[in-house]
């Protein structure tokens, strides 16, 4: 488990990353149909997303640029960006269970405003702050957004637990002295952060 064992501050607030955490997207398949067993096209796609990611680049560029270097239609890549599912059964949890008593935040590598375009507004409503990388101009695991959201929460980053489905984003965040859980599947996730928080 990604937890840092030497953090003894009270949790205060639970940082959530958005995409394959808070909402499920459609872009592993594309990757599995149309750039697996690629690497020159893999290295490609993934150095123009962090410079989308980093504002260097517009999200328009991403959908064109990596219609062209795969080799599809534009239509099939925007599908494939924007088929997101928020995470139902997780907002629920986080309304019902976490909502009540710790700040909500959301920290995530996104090149474009997830909270009107993926999620409702009871949803959005749900989170106390956000940053997003394209507007920060820094990119996860970088220390400044874990920095920056935890100053936007209002807490310190030995104060936050970060989820996230990304083992360097993890790793990230306990270097900023962060607790982190790797979100694999939401039963797994809830486990570990009832353990975490009830060992406070």
């Amino acid at each position: 488990m990604w937890q840092l064992t030497y953090n003894i501050e009270v949790i205060k607030a639970i940082v959530f990353d958005c995409f394959g955490v808070l909402a499920e997207d459609g872009w592993t398949p594309f990757k599995r149909k149309y750039i697996q067993g690629k690497p020159e096209i893999a290295l490609a796609v993934q150095l123009l997303g962090r410079e989308v990611d980093s504002g260097k680049r517009s999200f328009a560029d991403m959908i064109h640029e990596t219609a062209k270097v795969v080799g599809v239609d534009e239509s099939i890549v925007r599908k494939a960006v924007e088929r997101q599912v928020p995470n139902e059964i997780l907002f629920a949890y986080i309304q019902s269970e976490l909502k009540p008593q710790y700040k909500i935040g959301l920290l995530s590598n996104a090149s474009y405003n997830v909270l009107d375009l993926l999620f409702t507004p009871g949803q959005a409503a749900l989170l106390d702050a956000s940053v997003l990388s394209y507007e920060a101009e820094a990119v996860k695991p970088a220390l400044r957004p874990y920095e920056l959201i935890a100053e936007r929460l209002g807490v310190t980053p030995k104060q936050c637990v970060m989820v996230d489905d990304q083992p360097r984003h993890c790793a990230g965040a306990i270097h900023a002295g962060m607790q982190a859980i790797l979100y694999t599947e939401f039963d797994q996730f809830r486990s570990e952060l009832s353990k975490l928080l009830a060992d406070q």
